[in-house]
């Protein structure tokens, strides 16, 4: 086979004037020179290399496994394991692996080698690659339909007699991740594809994809050599007028053009792939004796037209996404290329396309054997790269311009008198922030119903599965305003919606890497701690999703999941901080400590995600005095629906009796504080004395997530924004709000960090789901659908991932 696969990659032909024996017989040739059907047969390999398994988050100890199998997404169609290839036995000892990898003919499945979790951010190094075909035999609908690609989690507990662990594990799956490789991509492709299956079984399997169009390995060439030479010379014009009259008979049909056109366009893919790939990991491939054979091939024996119309499908080499411009190729063209080509011409650059893929595509295999990691690390990178663009579908992006006060409608600094006298007012009546941000939310999810993905990347179908029903995030980046604004309320008069979808000039990460003065020449170690508060009546483990979804940005990272309140936040705010800030620098002190022991300690990134009224709890603790050592080190501050200006505009009813109840039966002082009750005076109350303190002028970058939805939080309050009803209040109350706002956007505008990225998200959940109940008419859902999703926090992290390292 591989002889005369040097023969036709690179060795010419030998010519001879040897005539067929029944040239002189049209109808004879013709049969003989029209091939069956399953001679033009062609497959998709799948080749799926599986490199690690990190335990993030899983709740149960025990034994795992992995288990693939795919289909086309229109059939019943089943890819069929075609080959694995193990290049290095798990790392475990023989008490935590049992078995060996399988095959399972009753399902066309692939099932790795059982292996055994134990702890937290365990790795078990697979490094096992299993390859899938797909065969296009009689398939009519191979250029439209996709394939899905189903991973499954099998779980067995622990336990003495291993004899029954096989039959364990297949009873149930713990946890599914699907996956759907869209049309354009099975002519080839090469990508990184995480698995992370659901929140109850938080991992994440490091996963590439290799796809290419391949002859079928069932094929196999004529014996006589003789007759191929002679079909070749036949292509080449040397064959009698009665042979030429006989091919003429034979001409082909439509669907073995469109095959050779698709073989020629893989054959492109595939070659661009591994160059780029070779380049990108600084390790040479030699394929310059092939381009220049293939070439000289391509002259002697591929029809000449064959190879200018591919050259207009592939754009003269480059790979296209897919064979939208094939499939758009004029009838004319088309046409011609039936009529001109021979069934004999048809079957011969088939032959040739179809090995010529086979040595590109074992080349690949092998280099990727010697270098799996390496590529692994390049595609992994090119895919988050590629995050922002690929989930911009449910991102809208904005900027506005921060004013310099927030001044009350009914006062005017231009007065000399200094009296109060009625202006008119920015606001109108159906002017509510919330409606706004909702219905604006609302058309972009109805606007997504009525789109059509069509790309050639692998989807999630975590995502892409119902992409309606996936969370809309209006991203705006508040900038400081070039000089105050006295006159006017300048709130939303620079709504300024981007054309690109970065908030900066350059490229996402570029341009905060840029902004966060991040340097990745740093040598020394930067120890990077994130804290996580819950909010009231909360448990430690309630941002847990958050925090996975940061450790897979920043798998470095040293987290904190507060427990220092839990089930005491009814307590006053100031015993929640100090409590807070107590165990925050008991954990600094033992990792920091930890950090000098293994290497030198260049810097500290202390960084705060809060939910709730753990936003008030985190910058209550920053107020206390043995945190002022360690604020130097602050980082990044994402509040989760924060009350961050109190309960003193709440519009929710339900919610306000609520509160109230709390306050008459259970005396609770946090709800005092929250309503401004706490103090006859409203300067005195907790919440106005604490917005005078600097507790977010340290922060490098602050990110406001809030939700239109969120009932239990004021829109306002949450954003550190103005409030429409604080605007029309011209009493002491409307007063004191409005020098809460200024004195925190003070802080957020302050000199000390330059160039801070200051943004507010809005979350838009899918209220469809939810149904009518309790919990979505008092607002309660929303609030916590910001615990029990995690797509948001994927979203907004990986789209802005130097913000997160």
């Amino acid at each position: 086979m591989f002889r005369h696969l040097g023969w036709l990659v690179g060795l010419p032909y030998k010519s001879s004037s040897k005539r067929l024996s029944n040239a002189n017989n049209p109808a004879l040739l013709a049969h003989q020179l029209r091939p069956p059907l399953a001679m033009l047969d062609s497959v998709q390999e799948i080749a799926i290399y599986i490199h690690r398994f990190h335990n993030l988050d899983l709740f149960q100890q025990g034994w795992y496994q992995i288990k693939i199998t795919m289909r086309r997404e229109d059939s019943d169609v089943w890819g069929t394991p075609a080959r694995v290839v193990q290049y290095e036995a798990p790392d475990l000892g023989s008490d935590d692996v049992y078995g060996v990898w399988r095959i399972d003919d009753t399902d066309n499945s692939f099932s790795t080698q059982p292996f055994r979790i134990k702890y937290a951010r365990q790795d078990v190094f697979l490094s096992i690659m299993i390859s899938f075909n797909l065969s296009l035999a009689g398939y009519e609908g191979q250029s439209s339909s996709a394939v899905l690609l189903k991973f499954e989690l099998m779980h067995a507990p622990i336990s003495g007699n291993r004899s029954d662990l096989q039959a364990a594990l297949d009873a149930n799956p713990a946890a599914v991740h699907e996956f759907r490789i869209p049309p354009k991509a099975l002519l080839g492709l090469h990508s990184y594809c995480p698995v992370h299956f659901d929140a109850f079984h938080s991992v994440l399997v490091d996963i590439s994809i290799h796809i290419s169009l391949l002859k079928a390995p069932s094929y196999k060439n004529p014996s006589k050599v003789s007759s191929i030479r002679r079909i070749a010379e036949d292509v080449g014009g040397e064959t009698s007028e009665s042979n030429q009259a006989a091919e003429r008979v034979a001409s082909a049909d439509l669907n073995g053009i469109m095959l050779l056109k698709k073989l020629l366009a893989a054959r492109s893919i595939l070659l661009e792939e591994l160059q780029t790939l070779s380049k990108a990991i600084d390790q040479e491939i030699d394929l310059t004796d092939f381009i220049s054979k293939m070439d000289d091939m391509n002259d002697s024996l591929l029809p000449e037209n064959l190879v200018a119309a591919n050259d207009k499908v592939s754009g003269q080499g480059k790979p296209q996404n897919g064979l939208e411009k094939a499939n758009s190729t004029s009838d004319s063209s088309t046409g011609e290329l039936t009529r001109s080509l021979s069934k004999g011409a048809v079957l011969n650059s088939f032959n040739l396309l179809g090995d010529q893929l086979f040595y590109l595509w074992n080349t690949f295999l092998q280099f990727h054997r010697f270098h799996k990691t390496k590529i692994l690390e390049y595609l992994h990178d090119t895919w988050a790269k590629d995050r922002r663009a690929e989930w911009s579908i449910w991102m809208v992006y904005s900027k506005v311009e921060m004013p310099h006060h927030f001044l009350n409608s009914g006062f005017d600094e231009s007065s000399n008198s200094g009296g109060h006298r009625r202006t008119p007012t920015l606001w109108k009546l159906n002017d509510d922030p919330a409606q706004i941000a909702a219905t604006r939310a609302e058309l972009h999810r109805r606007s997504i119903a009525q789109m059509k993905i069509n790309n050639r990347s692998i989807q999630d179908l975590h995502i892409f599965g119902d992409p309606s029903s996936i969370p809309i995030v209006i991203v705006e980046r508040v900038m400081n305003a070039p000089r105050r604004t006295t006159s006017e309320n300048s709130y939303l008069r620079h709504l300024d919606v981007l054309n690109a979808p970065g908030l900066e000039t350059g490229s996402g990460s570029e341009s905060v890497n840029k902004q966060s003065g991040y340097s990745s020449s740093k040598r020394n170690r930067v120890l990077k701690i994130v804290v996580f508060v819950h909010g009231f009546q909360g448990h430690h483990l309630d941002l847990r999703l958050i925090r996975n979804q940061w450790l897979l940005v920043d798998p470095k990272a040293e987290f904190l999941m507060s427990e220092a309140n839990e089930d005491k936040t009814s307590s006053d705010f100031r015993e929640m901080g100090q409590r807070l800030a107590q165990e925050v620098i008991t954990f600094l002190k033992k990792k920091m400590d930890k950090a000098s022991r293994s290497g030198n300690l260049a810097d500290i990134k202390l960084s705060f995600v809060g939910h709730s009224i753990g936003n008030v709890i985190i910058r209550t603790a920053l107020t206390e005095v043995m945190m002022e050592p360690f604020l130097r080190y602050l980082y990044v501050y994402v509040s989760i629906s924060g009350p961050h200006l109190g309960y003193l505009y709440s519009s929710n009813s339900l919610f306000n009796s609520g509160l109230w109840l709390l306050k008459k039966l259970k005396n609770t002082q946090c709800i005092h504080q929250l309503t401004f009750t706490d103090d006859p005076d409203l300067q005195n109350t907790f919440f106005y004395q604490l917005c005078k303190k600097k507790t977010l002028e340290y922060f490098k970058h602050i990110i406001l997530l809030s939700s239109p939805q969120d009932g239990y939080v004021p829109y306002h309050s949450a954003r550190i924004d103005m409030c429409q009803a604080a605007s029309l209040d011209f009493s002491k109350r409307g007063k004191v709000f409005l020098e809460m706002l200024n004195d925190c956007l003070d802080q957020i505008r302050s000199p000390r960090t330059e160039n801070r990225v200051f943004m507010r998200c809005d979350i838009n959940f899918d209220t469809s789901a939810y149904g009518k109940n309790l919990n979505t008419f008092i607002g309660r859902a929303a609030h916590i659908d910001f615990l029990e999703s995690d797509t948001f926090a994927r979203f907004i992290m990986w789209s802005f991932p130097d913000l997160f390292r």
